[in-house]
Formats: structure tokens, C-alpha cells, sequence
């Protein structure tokens, strides 16, 4: 049987793909990457190595809670930065958190309206007054209320595989 081995890409659709392209080069810091020739508005951006995010222009219905999770080397820049911006969404999957493993949590929204997850490495240093934001933080996992504990769940979960 074929396995998947890794994530090569993930596309998002855009409304309007200058305001997209500005948001992930400007603030998330991505680097464009040239696309193949589409007759459609489309653009490429390295994350790394091996992973790439493609945007694209649509006018498609965007998702709620469906996102995408970027690791950041510096949290607490982009969380000032997310918040200068306002564009920090605290409605689907609660405030910005610490997991159990470490690693910080916020959601914010493109110019689309895609949800962008955020997440720090587990250790990296946090500013402490982004725990005293009493509007945007809150201690611990998000709780829904739906108390539906289906899917492989463990109390030693990780973002992180390689984590030690």
C-alpha cells in the first residue's frame, strides 16, 4: 500500500490575491516562489525546504474553523503584530493559548478570510504580558462544551513529533 509522507504544499483560496500576498510575504514572512503559467490569479511561497503554500483566487465560501498551522521563530513579534492588525479571531477556537506541551496558540485571519493557526515551538520563550491580555489569553486547552471525546486523544499530545 502507498503512504503519504509529508505535506508538499497547501493551497488556500483568496478573494483577492495582491492583499493575500502582501499579508503572507509582510507579516508572515514567507518568500514568493515563481508558479507554473495558470490562466488563473495564483501565487507560490516558500516555507521551508520542502513545504510550500499556494495561494489562489476564487470566489469560493471560506471555513469557519478549517485551517492552517504555520510554526513562527518568534511568537511574541507576530502576536503584537496579529493584534496591531486586528486580526486575531478568538471566535473559533477560543483565545490565544499555551498547550500542554508548550507551544503557544493563536488564530488569526487572512485578508480572505482564511484561519491562519500560529504556533510556537514548545520552550520558546514567551513575553509574560501575553498571559496577562486578559481580551485575547486564556490558561489552558479550548473546551467546545460539546464533551464528544472521540478521535485518539492523549494527555501527553504534541504539535511537535520530534519533541523531546
Amino acid at each position: 500500500m502507498a503512504k503519504a509522507v509529508k505535506i508538499n504544499h497547501v493551497a488556500l483560496v483568496v478573494s483577492n490575491l495582491e492583499k493575500a500576498c502582501e499579508f503572507y510575504e509582510k507579516e508572515m514572512g514567507l518568500e514568493p516562489l515563481p508558479a507554473f503559467l495558470f490562466d488563473y490569479p495564483t501565487a507560490f511561497f516558500k516555507f521551508n525546504e520542502e513545504q510550500q503554500l499556494h495561494l489562489t483566487e476564487w470566489d469560493d465560501t471560506y471555513s469557519f474553523r478549517g485551517h492552517v498551522c504555520v510554526q513562527v521563530d518568534d511568537f511574541n513579534t507576530i502576536f503584537y503584530r496579529m493584534k496591531e492588525l486586528g486580526v486575531i479571531d478568538i471566535l473559533p477556537w477560543g483565545k490565544v493559548r499555551q498547550l500542554p506541551d508548550g507551544a503557544m496558540q493563536m488564530f488569526v485571519r487572512d485578508p480572505s478570510g482564511n484561519l491562519v493557526e500560529i504556533s510556537s515551538a514548545p520552550g520558546s520563550s514567551i513575553d509574560p504580558k501575553i498571559f496577562e491580555d486578559e481580551e485575547l489569553f486564556k490558561a489552558g486547552i479550548y473546551v467546545s462544551g460539546r464533551n464528544d471525546f472521540r478521535g485518539y486523544k492523549s494527555a501527553d499530545a504534541t504539535l511537535y513529533h520530534d519533541r523531546t
